[in-house]
């Protein structure tokens, strides 16, 4: 697997996240069991936006030191597009979590213990992934595409339930963990198992926790052949997938207060996952300059957004606060 990324880089990057996730859990514990804030989660995503941007710059001054300015460019794109790739589908990610918040009734207090763990899990999960998804790419070409053709048609799927009721009533893996798992009717703080009649059983938050788990597998599987489409190099798709997923917790908090003005965004999503899809299958026909394609997400992203907020419905309260007036 050849990366143009020097070890000290590695290492850094190695450190970085380690001391990231130190600092977290931290402040974590430290706060306790409480409800994270809009101006809260909008200060965190400013600080993970920052570092992942300031990250790029060093990257980009180390491969220039080695290999000059004008490949430092190319691989520093790659990275933002990266980046943004993955940003954007983790919002779908986000939406999932949220559905699944909801449906357990889960106390905003008790939501970030549980992000947490599953930012964790995915950056495990993901690594893992991404190392195999390299040495596959490096030993057998073809295999691009077989990730196009998945990603294309994740597109469509997504597509097509984009803007349908998503619900978890019948969801499989949750009837298989509650067949697993004796599980409790109420919470207990953010303990995962309580005692009910002497005897230990697990409580709704352990549910949660693993169907967050099971969700990150699963976008994990589409996520990860994305990035594959804009590089190849095993350095820049973790850096760029990391980077992504440790500002999730705070993107959650961000997004859960303006979820409905983006109710449109799956369709661009599914755009975007379309379009990768169909560069890779055509990755030794057609070669898509990373700036054109960081332009194609980046203008599907803008267009949707702004389409969600003008077509946003209203608001109860601030339909009945127009009528008072």
């Amino acid at each position: 697997m050849d990366t143009i990324a020097p070890t000290w880089l590695w290492i850094f990057f190695v450190v970085t996240v380690l001391v990231a996730l130190f600092i977290d859990f931290v402040v974590l514990r430290k706060q306790g069991a409480h409800e994270v804030s809009v101006p809260e989660a909008v200060r965190w995503s400013i600080v993970w936006v920052a570092a992942s941007l300031a990250f790029n710059g060093l990257f980009w001054w180390a491969v220039a030191q080695d290999h000059g300015q004008a490949v430092a460019n190319t691989k520093a794109l790659e990275f933002l597009t990266g980046y943004l790739i993955e940003k954007s589908l983790a919002v779908d990610n986000i939406f999932v979590f949220l559905m699944i918040f909801t449906y357990f009734a889960v106390p905003p207090a008790y939501q970030k213990r549980v992000l947490m763990i599953g930012i964790v899990g995915a950056i495990v999960l993901r690594t893992g992934m991404i190392l195999v998804g390299s040495w596959l790419i490096t030993q057998f070409h073809w295999v691009l595409y077989i990730f196009g053709a998945f990603l294309l048609i994740t597109g469509i799927k997504m597509w097509w339930a984009a803007g349908k009721e998503p619900s978890l009533d019948d969801n499989p893996a949750l009837k298989l963990l509650k067949r697993v798992i004796p599980v409790s009717n109420s919470f207990n703080g953010e303990r995962f198992f309580t005692l009910d009649n002497g005897k230990r059983i697990a409580t709704p938050l352990l549910l949660v926790v693993a169907l967050v788990g099971i969700t990150d597998v699963i976008f994990a599987v589409d996520s990860i052949p994305a990035i594959f489409a804009i590089t190849t190099d095993p350095f820049i798709v973790l850096t760029s997938n990391i980077f992504a997923i440790l500002g999730l917790r705070a993107m959650y908090f961000l997004l859960q207060a303006v979820a409905a003005k983006f109710h449109l965004l799956s369709y661009g999503l599914a755009l975007i996952l379309g379009f990768i899809g169909t560069k890779m299958m055509l990755i030794d026909l057609v070669k898509i300059p990373v700036l054109a394609s960081l332009g194609v997400v980046v203008g599907i992203l803008a267009a949707t957004m702004w389409l969600s907020v003008r077509t946003a419905p209203k608001l109860p309260e601030l339909e009945a606060g127009a009528s008072r007036h």
